[in-house]
């Protein structure tokens, strides 16, 4: 490691984070490949009230780019682990795009099988299950026709497509991240004791919704799965939907704070 904060710190590992003067809950955000913290901007003026944003940062990309990317998402998920660890002692929620979504599993199944703190809700968007294999290697492909696959399958903000030289850049940290993602099978799944929401985009080739209810058995308890409009990239598209779904999923902790009880 290059950086000079250390990989363990949850100053790390978390970039635009929305405060409040009262949080009741933080909503930790896991993007999606190829992305950083910056995913979720759209986000930052449509938090409910009492609700910390918290995007995470992974390794190798914006302002970690010198921070080594492991070679398995195991192994991340171990570093996240780590460098979460000061995030997780206020009430919290795992939600994860695509990528982030396989991580925010693999997290919470570290986390519940080490004792917790476990989050309220686990909450993956547009991610196949973690025993369904991917059906290809689009991370072997040349540049161009990765990038036409990228358009084709809105797998990356298309404002990106506006900047050669930047895109060139997330084509390095995309292929690795979708490298983590293809070689990441658990079969049998470990089925989650925590609630799990799966939330699918109507049009998403990518990870068609037909292919979501397979998640079903990644779930120990509570379960639910809700299609949303839009494709591959609707939580960055359309953050409003998502929150929409987050507070009918759990609407005890999407309240004013004068409202609001924890238990745990």
């Amino acid at each position: 490691m290059n950086s000079g904060a250390s990989p363990t710190r949850s100053a790390s590992w978390i970039l635009g984070r929305v405060t409040v003067t009262r949080p009741h809950l933080r909503l930790i955000c896991i993007p999606q490949a190829g992305a950083g913290s910056g995913s979720f901007r759209a986000w930052r003026h449509r938090m409910p009230s009492g609700i910390e944003l918290a995007p995470v940062e992974l390794p190798g990309r914006g302002t970690r780019a010198d921070d080594a990317l492991p070679q398995t998402l195991e192994e991340l998920a171990e570093q996240l682990w780590t460098g979460l660890a000061d995030e997780l002692k206020l009430p919290y929620v795992l939600f994860g795009h695509s990528l982030g979504g396989l991580l925010a599993y693999q997290l919470t199944s570290l986390l519940e099988e080490r004792g917790g703190p476990a989050p309220l809700a686990t909450v993956v968007a547009t991610a196949r299950a973690p025993h369904r294999p991917s059906d290809g290697a689009i991370h072997t492909a040349g540049d161009a026709e990765l990038l036409r696959w990228l358009a084709g399958h809105d797998a990356l903000p298309r404002e990106l497509f506006d900047h050669p030289d930047f895109l060139r850049q997330v084509l390095s940290v995309l292929r690795r991240d979708l490298a983590l993602a293809v070689s990441y099978v658990v079969a049998p799944p470990v089925p989650l004791h925590t609630p799990l929401h799966v939330l699918g985009g109507v049009e998403d080739p990518v990870v068609p919704t037909a292919e979501l209810h397979h998640w079903s058995a990644c779930a120990a308890g509570e379960f639910s799965l809700t299609p949303l409009p839009g494709s591959h990239g609707f939580p960055q598209r359309d953050p409003a939907a998502v929150l929409d779904a987050l507070g009918r999923a759990l609407p005890e902790y999407f309240r004013p704070d004068d409202e609001h009880k924890v238990n745990r």
